[in-house]
């Protein structure tokens, strides 16, 4: 009896150890536009880790360089698969993602001084450090004939949504005078979407990806008086990727880096029980074999006897 119920713990366990490996969760680092995909078991969450220690670096422009005319091109390079966010005056003036090693992004300018300054953030939000700062002028002729230029910015750099489902974003224009004339590139190679807008403040913009990856989008704000504002955001299809960047806009949604984790402890706690199960059970696996010798040993000494 005892012998059977010792095979049977053995039984139980080896089934256990089985069981765990193949069901083993896996964690899946944030910082791909792929989530869970269907046919996989698991969970799911965020590991935390320590923020950005590489600064981005600005290359272009120099400092001291005077504008006449927007937008501009600032570029230098980063850590691949982190997000840059360009900052003029402390004001967030575009992002774009890092591809091997190199960013470059189409940008406005304020009025005047502009000190530029560029900040990597990694899939968790954490900021790295400030790049170094460049002071560029730019000479508005239409400043002093119509006050405030008009600008864009956005509370949010990167944004996105499953693949088939709506990214909505909301985006801040100030300054020029309305009407306003908006267009909005998704990066994705649709059309661009145009609005009207009557007065300055907050609008929110829509887009549906029908591809997973990660896409350049460019706002686009004109006001009556011609003056013109640019705003160069990240927006994602999040879903299985299917095929790379084949230009106009769309980043390599490899640039995204997938970790996974696998988690062994379970298998490691039943590593004991295991070993002293195997153990109970040859010792009584040579108990059961010497009572089994024993009791043939006197049915042949009662043959004998016979």
């Amino acid at each position: 009896m005892k012998y059977k119920i010792a095979h049977r713990l053995i039984h139980a366990l080896i089934l256990t150890v089985l069981l765990v490996f193949s069901s083993m969760p896996s964690v899946n680092a944030v910082g791909s536009p792929e989530p869970e995909q269907s046919g996989t078991t698991g969970m799911q969450g965020t590991i935390p880790s320590p923020p950005p220690t590489t600064p981005a670096t600005i290359a272009t422009p120099s400092s001291g360089r005077t504008f006449t005319a927007i937008p501009i091109t600032v570029s230098g390079l980063c850590t691949t698969g982190l997000l840059v966010k360009v900052f003029s005056n402390n004001i967030f003036i575009g992002s774009v993602q890092c591809e091997r090693g190199s960013y470059s992004i189409t940008t406005d300018l304020f009025s005047g001084q502009n000190e530029l300054v560029a900040r990597v953030y990694d899939a968790l939000d954490q900021a790295g450090p400030d790049s170094n700062k460049v002071i560029v002028t730019f000479q508005d002729s239409t400043f002093s004939a119509f006050g405030q230029r008009v600008s864009l910015t956005s509370n949010v750099a990167k944004a996105g949504a499953p693949v088939g489902s709506p990214l909505n974003w909301s985006i801040i224009l100030s300054g020029g005078s309305g009407p306003y004339a908006v267009s909005v590139d998704w990066g994705d190679g649709s059309a661009m979407d145009l609005k009207s807008i009557s007065f300055a403040g907050q609008f929110d913009i829509s887009h549906v990806y029908k591809t997973a990856g990660i896409y350049r989008v460019v706002v686009k704000a004109t006001d009556k008086a011609g003056t013109t504002a640019y705003l160069q955001l990240v927006g994602m299809g999040n879903g299985p990727v299917t095929q790379k960047d084949g230009g106009s806009g769309k980043d390599d949604a490899a640039s995204g880096e997938i970790k996974y984790i696998y988690i062994w402890w379970p298998v490691l706690l039943l590593v004991p029980f295991a070993i002293i199960a195997f153990f109970i059970g040859r010792k009584y696996e040579l108990v059961a074999i010497h009572r089994r010798l024993e009791k043939q040993a006197a049915i042949y000494q009662n043959e004998i006897q016979r």
